[in-house]
């Protein structure tokens, strides 16, 4: 267990947010939020328009799962590549 990250608070934090003009809010937790922060700067993007890209091409119903999803399958892609990367290498 020592490999893993030490427990977050789990409790979710209600944002507001502007997609396509309208207002909305999202309950995510704040691990969610720091991650978006993250992959918006990497891509030089506010996080609120990355979240209109999310919400553009999700599949669910909910936009605060739509939005966990796309964080994970973001770094789980990073992983991916890392590890072809280390196997290139070889």
């Amino acid at each position: 267990m020592s490999r893993l990250a030490p427990h977050r608070k789990l409790s979710a934090v209600k944002r507001a947010v502007t997609i396509a003009g309208r207002r909305t809010s999202v309950n995510l937790e704040d691990a969610f939020w720091q991650a978006l922060k993250e992959i918006a700067n990497e891509h030089d993007m506010s996080r609120s328009k990355l979240i209109a890209a999310i919400n553009s091409e999700r599949q669910h119903a909910n936009l605060s799962s739509a939005i966990r999803l796309f964080v994970l399958d973001y770094y789980r892609q990073q992983i991916t590549v890392s590890k072809r990367r280390d196997t290139a290498k070889t």
